[in-house]
């Protein structure tokens, strides 16, 4: 099959556009926009914006991607369950809470990123929310705001328990492990840089600062 140039390519693919959460106001303008690139994933694109705080317009490669949902895992006893998985572009296999891309291409309502969570949740780990269990949404974070605009959203869901039907894995993943640790040796984990995803410790963060954990000094 003759393979097709990269603009037409892009064309036929369904668009990952710029995340509604990032907004041309208060002195910010998009004076135009080059697409490079384009997958059911992510695009690249090559943006000239007028700044608020610069005379002339600024030149930047951005990557878009779709929005994700990252979950934080907490079983009755208070342990929280992490997957260990492979990682291609870090060639690393590593520990880390349940996450993945929303399938919607618009900028997702909270029904649908609650689903998503629960969808990840099942599938990462093969837990599930109790029937008398919370899923708590912590807000949202950029992941590497200085070459992307894709984002996460969070959530707590405790208690969890294992599902009687695990769900299947996308066979594009490759997880190895679901354990659950207790907070001190999550809190060794994070210390000895053992975890080191930006997912993982944004959320560590997110729930310390709500009061749903309490990390310990290492």
């Amino acid at each position: 099959m003759r393979s097709l140039p990269l603009r037409t390519a892009a064309a036929t693919l369904p668009a990952v556009r710029r995340s509604n959460l990032v907004l041309d106001a208060e002195g910010w303008k998009t004076l135009s926009s080059e697409t490079h690139f384009a997958n059911s994933h992510l695009e690249v694109v090559t943006d000239r914006v007028q700044t608020p705080s610069r005379l002339n317009p600024r030149t930047w490669a951005i990557v878009h991607r779709k929005p994700a949902v990252v979950i934080a895992p907490i079983t009755h006893d208070g342990k929280i369950l992490l997957i260990r998985q492979e990682r291609v572009p870090i060639r690393a296999a590593i520990w880390e809470f349940p996450a993945g891309q929303i399938d919607e291409f618009h900028e997702p309502k909270q029904d649908e990123i609650e689903s998503a969570a629960l969808r990840e949740l099942g599938e990462e780990t093969g837990h599930k929310l109790t029937a008398d269990g919370e899923l708590i949404s912590l807000g949202y974070y950029f992941s590497s705001p200085g070459f992307t605009d894709e984002h996460g959203y969070f959530f707590l869901a405790r208690p969890v328990e294992p599902c009687v039907r695990p769900q299947v894995c996308d066979e594009s993943e490759s997880i190895l492990d679901c354990r659950s640790f207790s907070v001190d040796e999550l809190s060794r984990m994070i210390a000895e840089n053992e975890i080191r995803d930006a997912n993982t410790l944004s959320l560590c963060a997110r729930m310390a600062a709500r009061g749903f954990l309490l990390l310990k000094s290492c």
